[in-house]
């Protein structure tokens, strides 16, 4: 004869009742639930990631950059002074930054790319790194490992490719405010997009996006690399309008392998502005020293 399995709780709780023991009732802070949630299905969120991308083919932003190197083995974080910056975009994979000096307003530096090389120029040590887009060795120079296409994929959240898979689960998160002193829940979705390494039945991680269920916008994305590992981790809140359309006013951007983060500020955003070829060259004087990179 099979027995049927009773949960422990209806064994244990009825002998402590009876047992006379004593016991103390308290309080527990009630987190406070979004007042909308939506429902979307895997199709739904992967067809408006979709749609943002399609619709945008250029960008233009002026941003505030906080960047800092995160040295965990000693346990030691260096943060550096907060500069202006600027960011274009343009698809296919063009893509410029440059930095500047506060109330100067000189040149810190000027970062372009075609998607396949790079250039990262410093003005104040006359030196030009130029590299492939992709890290191939690391450095123990932190500027050296910089390379400009985590920009691009920070700022905007990609569409899928024709060879991603992706699946979603729903998840809450409870978070503490400690401005007002409660607890609040979000409830998400966790997009997963893999793809599939061929002659095997595994799948290498590609990104995962997770959604706010109030307005089915990303706050986070984890990018990983061709091996699997968390290349970067990307974190958006505080949505404003854009003139165009919705944009994080608050970008933060990790490099875990590389130990360094940037936290953007947005200004501003100018959607599909047109950008020429020549914004996105650098024209580098004479005496320049020139650093090929790996």
């Amino acid at each position: 004869m099979k027995l049927s399995r009773c949960p422990l709780s209806l064994i244990v709780l009825p002998l402590l009742m009876l047992s006379g023991c004593r016991f103390t009732t308290r309080a527990l802070p009630v987190p406070k639930a979004p007042s909308v949630v939506q429902t979307a299905t895997a199709d739904d969120l992967v067809k408006q990631l979709n749609q943002r991308w399609d619709a945008l083919s250029s960008m233009y932003a002026t941003v505030e950059i906080q960047a800092s190197t995160l040295k965990s083995k000693e346990g030691v974080e260096k943060d550096y002074t907060t500069f202006p910056g600027i960011i274009m975009m343009r698809k296919p994979e063009m893509l410029r930054v440059y930095g500047r000096v506060p109330v100067i307003g000189t040149r810190m530096f000027d970062m372009v790319s075609d998607g396949k090389t790079f250039t990262l120029y410093i003005p104040s040590r006359s030196i030009a790194y130029k590299g492939p887009n992709t890290l191939n060795k690391l450095s123990t120079n932190t500027v050296e490992n910089m390379r400009p296409g985590f920009f691009f994929d920070a700022m905007v959240v990609r569409g899928l490719s024709p060879d991603d898979f992706y699946s979603v689960t729903a998840d809450t998160e409870t978070v503490e405010d400690t401005a007002k002193k409660h607890l609040y829940t979000e409830p998400e979705y966790v997009l997963s997009i893999t793809r599939h390494n061929p002659g095997s039945r595994s799948d290498t991680p590609v990104r995962v996006i997770t959604f706010h269920r109030d307005d089915l916008l990303p706050y986070q994305q984890d990018l990983y690399d061709s091996n699997g590992n968390l290349e970067t981790e990307v974190y958006y809140s505080n949505y404003a309008n854009f003139g165009g359309g919705k944009y994080p006013m608050t970008v933060t951007i990790k490099r875990p392998l590389e130990e360094f983060q940037l936290i953007l500020t947005v200004d501003k955003v100018v959607d599909n502005m047109p950008l020429t070829d020549d914004q996105f060259q650098i024209k580098l004087p004479d005496d320049t020293k020139i650093q090929n990179l790996e």
